[in-house]
Formats: C-alpha cells, structure tokens, sequence
C-alpha cells in the first residue's frame, strides 16, 4: 500500500513538473525562430503576403520568422506538413482559401483534416475577384452581360487560374446565381488566364484583383464588378454582385495564420495579437492598399467561424456542381 501511494506522488509529481515546463515554455515563446510555411512558390500571392509580414511579426516577437516555401498540390503540401508538426507555436501556416475549404472536396483522399488538425489563427488578408469582360462584349452591365449569356447560352467563355481556383468558383456560382450557362476555360495560373482575355481567347474572367485592375484602367477590358461582399477600397467605384442584382454572392482568395491543433491557446492568441498589430501598421496598409487586398486580423474564434462557412460554402458548390481534382 505505501509503494502504491508513493508511485501515485511519484507521478503526480511528474506530471505537475511536466505542465510547469509547458506554462514556462509559453511565457517565453517564442524562444528561437518561427518557421512561416508557404504554400506557394517565390512571388504568389501567399509569398507575398508572408514576406510582407513576416519580418515584422519578427521583430514584434523578438524572433526572426523564416520564410519556408513549400508549393505543389494546390498548397495541401505545406497544409499537411503543418498539420504534422509539433504544436508548439515554431511551425506557422500561412493557409489560402484554396487548400484549406476547397480542396478537400476535391481531393479524394488528404492525409490532413483542414477543420481538425490545423487551428485557426487570424485572417491575413482577402482579394476581391473582379468581374471582367473583353471590350468588344455588348455588356456595360451585370445585368447586360447575364442577358447576353442568356440568349447565347454556352457560346461565352470564361478563364480561370485553374480548376478549383476562386476565378473557376466563382464563374460557378455566377451560373447557379443567374440560371446562364458559361464555359469554363482553365490556364495554369492568374498571368496566363488574364492574358487569353487580353487576346479575345475568352470573353470574361473573374479575375484576381491586382491582375487584372492595372489593365481595366488602361483600358484593355472593362470591369462591371467585384465578387466581395463590401466594394472594394481599390476600386469603389465598381458595384458588388450583390449589388448588381446576384443577392448574397460572395467569393475572395483569402490567406491566413494556422498551426497544429494541439498548439496551445496562449500561443495562438499571442500569435493573433501580434499580428494584427502588424496588420495594421500604415506601411502594411499601404502595401495592401496597392494589391487591391483587404487586411484581416480577426480574432481566433472569428476566423474560425469563418473557415467554417467558407468550407460548407464550397462543399455544397463543388458537390452540386459535381467538381473534382481529376
């Protein structure tokens, strides 16, 4: 009976040292540097992004955070990598809507849950797609563009970064919104798709805003509108869908901050706190402005909330739709 109790002393003691180091560890993260996964090659949106923030997330921690590009799969590479990695606050993703509530229902099988293994930590930043159509399309107007691809069903086509990218889901959602049948032509990224429409290869994109904006005031397409829910800072001038008669259609590239789920919640918020302080700095600001991004910085459980939604959003699309990776 004593050498019971004492074992039970013997390990109750270990176990309160042990969360003594966990306590002492989180008041002194981050205690070497951070590790920021990419999901994407150099010069991507997400790379930027990263490179933008991250030195200055640095210096708020007093750690450096080193950019570790890790692109392939669209961006589920770097997803499941993160997802794998010690919750200890060192290994940071910087997840895109794309692979974190469209891929996994796209894919057959992840070797990662999305809303199981990695935790949410704070939107980074969101790009409005812009509704965009060749200058020799009779359409001034959402409402014009949707009658012409009414009375020529199937003849309008619509180019993309790829399939299951926002520009593709969103040229989706325009069908299911308005009852018109578009065609999609997918190109191997944002530059290649906004340059079929330059040529008259296809007639319309939902493209990405800092792709296609410089070439909307040079006068090489016409924009009609954006695909966010609010009017966008670069271009107010231009009416949402919603406002353009499509109620409730919404769809961005966002980017944010995950790390493992069993990353402590004291340093998730630090993580959270820091950054939106960064995200709101005027250089920051600035530099967003010019992308034509919109800055996040949301607590935990808001951005949370928010990847839930997206992926419900995109799980019902791809299924009725029937889109896959294949």
């Amino acid at each position: 009976m004593m050498f019971r109790r004492n074992c039970l002393r013997l390990l109750s003691g270990v176990a309160l040292l042990s969360l003594l180091g966990l306590a002492q560890a989180q008041d002194n993260y981050p205690s070497k540097p951070i590790k920021l996964v990419v999901p994407a090659a150099p010069g991507g949106a997400a790379d930027f992004f990263a490179r933008l923030i991250g030195p200055k997330l640095g210096e708020a921690l007093g750690q450096p955070v080193v950019i570790e590009n890790r692109a392939g799969a669209s961006g589920t590479i770097a997803a499941d990598m993160t997802a794998k990695a010690a919750g200890d606050g060192y290994t940071v993703l910087i997840g895109q809507s794309t692979s974190m509530v469209v891929a996994p229902h796209m894919y057959a099988k992840l070797n990662y849950d999305t809303q199981k293994d990695l935790t949410p930590v704070t939107l980074v930043a969101e790009i409005p797609n812009v509704l965009v159509v060749h200058p020799s399309l009779p359409a001034n107007t959402v409402q014009e563009l949707i009658a012409l691809a009414k009375a020529k069903p199937g003849t309008l086509n619509y180019s993309s970064s790829g399939k299951g990218a926002p520009t593709h889901l969103a040229g989706e959602m325009f069908e299911i919104a308005t009852g018109a049948k578009i065609v999609h032509v997918p190109y191997r990224g944002a530059g290649p798709a906004t340059n079929a429409l330059l040529a008259g290869e296809v007639q319309l994109m939902f493209g990405p805003a800092v792709a296609v904006m410089p070439q909307v005031r040079s006068g090489r397409v016409r924009a009609l509108a954006v695909t966010s829910a609010t009017r966008s800072a670069g271009a107010p001038e231009l009416p949402t869908l919603a406002e353009s008669g499509l109620t409730g259609f919404e769809i961005t590239s966002w980017f944010g901050l995950f790390v493992p789920s069993s990353t402590p919640a004291a340093i998730v918020e630090k993580l959270q706190r820091e950054t939106a302080k960064v995200l709101k700095l005027a250089d920051v600001q600035e530099r967003f402005a010019k992308e034509g991004a919109m800055a996040g910085g949301n607590t935990p459980a808001a951005f949370a909330s928010f990847t839930r939604t997206e992926y419900t959003k995109f799980g019902k699309l791809i299924k009725d739709k029937g889109i896959t990776a294949d």
